[in-house]
């Protein structure tokens, strides 16, 4: 028997969605990376996967201060 699996990690603004699928092919082109368009990422190393979210996490962390130190920094 085979589970379905379901995404646990929801998006809090969904439309989001089209910009956040774009940064992930952009940081993995510039990591030289290569991500299958048809969405299967069985082929790809952890440790790819890991560079990806790694860098994708340091950039919407980086967006976010910029963000508030552009309201609260005045």
């Amino acid at each position: 028997m085979v589970a379905s699996r379901s995404r646990s990690n929801s998006l809090v603004v969904p439309q989001a969605a089209q910009a956040l699928e774009q940064l992930k092919f952009e940081v993995a082109q510039e990591l030289g990376i290569q991500l299958p368009r048809d969405g299967y990422y069985g082929n790809l190393l952890t440790r790819e996967a890991g560079a990806i979210g790694g860098e994708i996490t340091r950039r919407l962390v980086e967006m976010a201060e910029h963000q508030i130190s552009g309201q609260f920094g005045r």
